[in-house]
């Protein structure tokens, strides 16, 4: 990744346009191959979940149209539905000012989380009260 890269573009005009493949080049991957993707359900912009791509991830998602990560866990890839049917549809994609991160606004159909709630984020933390709160029931 060249940090120069993406502070060269910083001040582009609106309506700019960059080759996709260029700026994939550019992506800020870690030590182990691997970017953070944040899901964002594309109609009520709740984040539902973060995750993982490699660099074949992110060219699966891009020519299938369906989120596919990297499973740190069983280092394989991870098609989101697969085998629960919960699946997540790529509406729109963007890459943070910095190339490291990928927000994609998804259509999630079912839940997002492997627990059966509609995200990941069910654990609210009440700072005040010193506390966290489960939001939602999970499935059986």
């Amino acid at each position: 990744m060249s940090r120069s890269y993406f502070s060269n573009i910083e001040h582009a005009a609106h309506n700019t346009t960059f080759p996709l493949t260029d700026v994939i080049e550019q992506l800020n991957f870690n030590e182990q191959g691997l970017i953070p993707v944040i899901a964002q359900d594309h109609a009520t912009k709740n984040v539902l979940m973060q995750a993982w791509m490699n660099r074949e991830a992110l060219e699966k998602t891009l020519a299938c149209g369906r989120m596919v990560y990297w499973s740190r866990s069983r280092q394989c890839f991870w098609e989101k539905g697969a085998t629960s049917g919960h699946t997540q549809a790529l509406i729109d994609m963007a890459f943070d000012c910095d190339g490291d991160v990928i927000l994609c606004q998804v259509e999630q159909i079912g839940a997002a989380c492997h627990t059966g709630r509609p995200a990941c984020f069910y654990l609210k933390v009440d700072a005040a009260a010193g506390h966290v709160t489960i939001k939602g029931d999970a499935s059986a």
